[in-house]
């Protein structure tokens, strides 16, 4: 059975730096095109970052440069670093695996998804 745990979600002043982790079960995240969504209150889940099983990255436009997706297949575990925190990273951040064609950054392409992890940025 497939199972995805984030963990590494906290309360951080602006400026700050937050590594989540996410730990997966069940199947092998090498094979696995893997990404990073959060969703904030009242608004739209929105991808953040992605990494094929190639290694690979994408990253939404509103945090690249500061947000870094990686993995560690040999533990299957993925990471998103994310330095210089914002305000408006508040959110739930889920990792996801990929499970049809389609662009990476919609949800309803991927098919496998962990409970969260709940980062939150204070100015």
């Amino acid at each position: 059975q497939v199972q995805l745990v984030e963990s590494g979600g906290e309360s951080v002043q602006a400026g700050g730096s937050l590594r989540l982790s996410c730990a997966a079960s069940g199947y092998a995240i090498s094979t696995y095109f893997m990404a990073w969504f959060r969703q904030a209150p009242g608004k739209e889940r929105e991808g953040v970052a992605a990494i094929e099983s190639g290694g690979g990255t994408s990253y939404a436009d509103s945090v690249k440069g500061r947000f870094t997706v990686s993995k560690d297949n040999a533990n299957n575990i993925l990471y998103l670093q994310m330095n210089s925190l914002k305000p408006e990273d508040t959110g739930m951040y889920y990792c996801a695996a990929k499970s049809r064609w389609g662009m990476w950054s919609d949800p309803q392409n991927f098919g496998a998804w962990g409970r969260g992890t709940q980062v939150t940025v204070s100015s």
